[in-house]
């Protein structure tokens, strides 16, 4: 995921903007932005004035949430 924001694995940040963490998660912006304000995600973020920032753990937290073996339902 480090890769992904562009940050050096020897000193990583504890934050990123939402464009560095649209680029990890593989979606837009403008996403991270109606996720935020419908609540459609447990996705937890810092907010002060305009400024958003994601902490690089609630990100890696979010995509181990996310990690599945499967996409259906289990049967019989």
């Amino acid at each position: 995921m480090l890769a992904a924001l562009g940050c050096n694995p020897l000193n990583p940040p504890v934050q990123v903007d939402d464009k560095q963490a649209a680029d990890a998660l593989g979606v837009k912006p403008n996403t991270l932005a109606v996720w935020r304000s419908t609540g459609r995600y447990n996705l937890p973020f810092l907010k002060v004035g305009r400024l958003v920032k994601y902490r690089v753990s609630d990100l890696a937290e979010f995509l181990a949430s996310r990690t599945t073996s499967h996409t259906g339902e289990e049967r019989a």
